[in-house]
């Protein structure tokens, strides 16, 4: 995996040398020796990862990071802070000041590939939900939602594995303000995954093959995505590492620091609450973009996806669905007299109407204005017809009742009926051209009625239609 790498150190000594190991593993590499410069290159250049000194004259690691976090435009970018110093307040102070992870001088070259490796994959997986996120654009109700979610401080869902009850002991311990559950075994965290864990803290063992629960726990679609921190032993670092490439998120040495692991598993739960309200927001904007806000009936866009998709696997030998094409008679008639907040109201019961008495996988569309759309899969004409009858009926026989108006305002509908074509190939366009002309032969025929198209005339002659009622 190659990524741009921004590498932050004063000393030119230093720089090199990161500089020389990152490239031997084809990484891009742009340096800055303070750290004004290192702000500069990160709004400009925006790498995809950042390698950052602490001790470095004028202005420190620790507050160029919080810097680089509190930039609206640098703040997704991971920050690996470099430091000579080993002591675990440090370490959480760097993690305080927004550091997604610490690597100590002399640098460990497997520690190094498999953080940098690890945290420019959780980058690009952020980066594609905020992309998506931006392309459905940002609406002000979402935005007030994420406003809501942006510092929650829910106690987060945390599973545990470790095998010394002791040291299980002192873990549960620290994490006392999270809701924690405890496993002595790899079978136990797999009965206890659920895609409401927020965090597994897996400790390495040497009865338990925990590698193997990592690679499981990424290939179970319900845990994909729920970071994983490992615990190990300075000499296990080949197997931390490891444990990177295979989808962990992060880990973390013994003796454990009771601070750096309250600061890791924050670090980790905040970057899954975003990635699932991005996630949220994402399936809410694309849900508002497919949909029809007044109904919440799926609009002609997402109507045309799904026929289409039905009519390819129809030409391909399935059974093709029917159509049925819905009009509201006499609909400005009804605006008029009762007004429009009333002609919502007939077009929400007509929804509703047409939802009750349709089978789960029958998509009912808004296609515009008073017109609705009914997909029917797998579906033939004649059951389509008698459907469109029974609905025919629904709708006139019971008014519609409002506020303003309690007994009721009487409505009636005209549906067009078609099937896809026995034989040949039809299309989606063919099948809804032959549903809105047995639609328009209905309310010619003087509307509520329906009217079925059982095939395509001859060109230059009228369509054949059956006239049901």
């Amino acid at each position: 995996m190659s990524a741009r790498v921004l590498v932050v150190d004063d000393v030119e000594v230093n720089v090199k040398l990161l500089e020389a190991k990152l490239a031997s593993e084809y990484f891009n590499v742009i340096t800055a020796y303070d750290g004004a410069t290192g702000l500069e290159l990160a709004r400009r250049e925006r790498p995809d990862i950042v390698l950052l000194d602490v001790m470095m004259p004028q202005m420190d690691g620790f507050e160029v990071c919080r810097r680089l976090k509190a930039d609206p435009q640098t703040s997704d970018i991971p920050v690996v802070m470099v430091t000579a110093l080993s002591d675990a307040a440090d370490r959480v102070r760097g993690l305080e000041a927004g550091a997604d992870d610490f690597l100590t001088k002399p640098v460990n070259d497997v520690a190094l590939f498999a953080r940098v490796r690890s945290l420019v994959r959780l980058k690009r997986m952020t980066d594609e939900w905020r992309l998506r996120e931006e392309t459905y654009g940002r609406l002000a109700a979402l935005a007030e939602s994420q406003a809501k979610t942006a510092h929650d401080a829910r106690p987060a869902q945390v599973v545990v594995l470790e095998d010394r009850p002791l040291s299980a002991q002192r873990i549960l311990d620290t994490l006392t303000g999270e809701e924690v559950k405890h496993a002595s075994r790899t079978a136990d965290v797999m009965a206890l995954a659920s895609p409401n864990v927020e965090l597994f803290v897996l400790a390495l063992s040497e009865e338990e093959d925990t590698l193997r629960l990592v690679a499981d726990l990424r290939a179970t679609e319900a845990t994909r995505a729920i970071p994983i921190l490992l615990i190990g032993e300075d000499d296990e670092l080949p197997r931390l590492a490891k444990g990177l490439d295979l989808g962990a998120t992060d880990y973390l040495l013994r003796p454990i620091d009771r601070n750096e692991l309250i600061a890791r598993v924050r670090t980790q739960v905040r970057r899954k609450r975003l990635q699932e309200r991005l996630r949220d927001t994402y399936q809410r904007s694309l849900s508002m973009a497919l949909t029809d806000p007044l109904t919440g009936l799926y609009n002609r866009r997402y109507l045309g996806a799904h026929l289409d998709g039905l009519m390819t696997r129809a030409n391909a030998g399935a059974a093709g669905p029917s159509l049925l094409a819905i009009d509201v008679d006499r609909f400005k008639a009804i605006n008029d007299t009762y007004g429009h907040a009333a002609g919502d109201a007939v077009l929400c019961e007509i929804a509703q109407c047409a939802t009750r008495h349709l089978r789960a996988f029958d998509l009912v569309a808004r296609y515009g204005g008073e017109e609705f759309v009914v997909v029917m899969p797998e579906t033939t004409l004649a059951v389509a017809t008698a459907v469109a009858e029974r609905l025919r009926h629904a709708v006139g026989d019971e008014p519609v009742v409002t506020p303003d108006y309690p007994a009721g305002i009487p409505v009636t509908i005209s549906i067009g009926v078609a099937a896809t074509l026995d034989g040949g190939v039809d299309t989606s366009a063919a099948l809804m051209k032959r549903a809105d002309d047995a639609l328009y032969a209905a309310k010619r025929l003087g509307r509520n009625r329906v009217v079925a198209s059982p095939g395509v005339a001859e060109p230059g002659s009228p369509p054949v239609l059956k006239v049901v009622c």
